[in-house]
């Protein structure tokens, strides 16, 4: 059922308790000297003037040890030198880049146009997955009815939908347009799956970059807020790999614009590094496919194309050379569609989304309930004669279906034509028909 707009109650949490080790070498990060004199270089190119500690914040690794390391590297090959210092140790020594380091540069940018934190080595990331996996969110009846008393739910839905999240795998949402499949699954995402995990900023592999943090789609958890330079206040102590980023468990959605494309690595042309393809950069939490069958792909081949990851849990990626790359698939996937199952997918695929759960249309109780809660939320004065009213004669009389969305709406209607009329907005029998006549429209 659609949304009673109230204060939502806080996400239930899981303590995973996992954080990436710490890196104090160069062999820690599991990247080669080469590769990281690179990323060092574009950063001196495009910066000019640098200090060292400041190199060190970009590419999110220590300066003792790693960096500090690079730049002797980058100092013997007459690529960068020093430029003076800002106080005492090397750290704070500014660096400038040579002439030839230019040049170098220039090659080094004509390959790949990355800067930023180093990337992480794609087994690093695969074991982090396995470190924080989904099924470690473990979601109680109690917790469930909790976490969405919210929305306006029956027990039997609320009886499906706890077994499909702690499964961790897939669900299929199904039902007439206007009662809620959207809130429905953005609420489990946002509340019910709760907790925070560790994602890079990027990976590494075969030379090629590839972004996976994406501040559009993630957001940043306690850590990363409390890190420095974040306005989060004081740091919290921890010796662990800075190339990560604490988040909230990613609730990515996509509608209509989805196409099969868009479910592979997509390489930028001009850039020349890869951005992580949205099932990617949901791993770990979920991947809310909206609008399902109005896509411009075929239902069909997109289902085809989650075969191997539902039943495998990892899927494959295919880098622009060619070679194919396997990479985790730790996503509870939703599909929420408005069209009737048997028009989108025969059984077999039906079969493999383990939960299909229908959201039907409201109950007069729940309508009620829900007219309420909205009534309460928009400062309207509630009064069961005029539901009454509505009732009677915009479902009754025209036997018109109820649906979860209506009560939203048709106050908003009334709260906009009291507004007008510079009147107090209450369920009066002319505001009713007024809203009504302008909010439904005959099929």
């Amino acid at each position: 059922m659609e949304i009673a707009p109230t204060t939502a109650p806080p996400a239930v949490s899981a303590a995973e308790g996992w954080e990436p080790p710490p890196v104090r070498s160069l062999e820690d990060t599991g990247l080669n000297m080469g590769f990281l004199a690179d990323l060092t270089l574009k950063v001196l190119y495009f910066e000019g003037y640098i200090s060292g500690s400041r190199i060190a914040e970009i590419l999110k690794l220590p300066f003792t040890g790693i960096v500090d390391r690079v730049l002797e590297f980058l100092k013997r090959e007459q690529l960068c030198e020093v430029k003076g210092a800002a106080g005492f140790g090397e750290s704070t020594y500014n660096y400038a880049i040579t002439n030839k380091g230019s040049e170098k540069a220039r090659e080094v940018i004509d390959r790949s146009h990355y800067i930023g934190p180093a990337p992480v080595t794609l087994d690093a990331y695969t074991q982090a997955m396995r470190h924080q996996p989904l099924r470690n969110v473990i979601v109680s009846a109690q917790a469930l009815r909790e976490a969405l008393s919210h929305l306006v739910l029956s027990d039997a839905v609320l009886a499906q939908i706890g077994p499909a999240v702690n499964s961790g795998r897939s669900m299929f949402l199904y039902g007439n347009p206007g009662n809620g499949k959207t809130a429905i699954a953005e609420s489990i995402g946002r509340m019910v799956l709760g907790g925070q995990m560790y994602i890079p900023y990027a990976l590494e592999v075969g030379g090629q970059v590839i972004k996976v943090f994406d501040n559009v789609n993630h957001q940043l958890g306690e850590d990363s807020r409390n890190a420095p330079g974040s306005g989060g206040g004081k740091m919290r102590v921890s010796p662990r790999d800075p190339r990560w980023v604490n988040i909230r468990r990613p609730v990515i959605t996509v509608g209509g614009e989805l196409t099969l494309e868009s479910l592979d690595l997509v390489f930028d042309q001009t850039n020349k590094y890869y951005e992580a393809p949205f099932q990617m950069k949901a791993n770990g939490g979920m991947f809310l496919i909206d609008d399902f069958g109005r896509q411009q792909v075929r239902p069909r081949d997109l289902l085809n194309r989650w075969i191997v990851p539902l039943e495998k849990r990892i899927d494959y990626l295919t880098l622009h050379t060619g070679r194919k790359i396997e990479v985790p698939f730790d996503v509870l996937i939703v599909f929420s569609t408005n069209l009737a199952p048997k028009d989108l997918v025969d059984e077999a695929f039906l079969r493999r989304i383990r939960h299909k759960i229908e959201i039907s249309d409201p109950s007069y109780d729940d309508y009620r309930e829900i007219f309420r809660r909205v009534c309460q939320q928009k400062g309207v004065v509630y009064e069961d004669r005029g539901l009454g009213y509505l009732l009677q004669e915009y479902y009754i009389k025209p036997r018109r279906k109820l649906r979860g969305v209506h009560p939203r709406d048709l106050v908003d209607q009334i709260v906009d034509i009291a507004s007008f009329l510079g009147v107090e907005p209450r369920l009066t029998k002319e505001l009713i028909d007024k809203a009504c006549k302008a909010y439904f429209v005959e099929l």
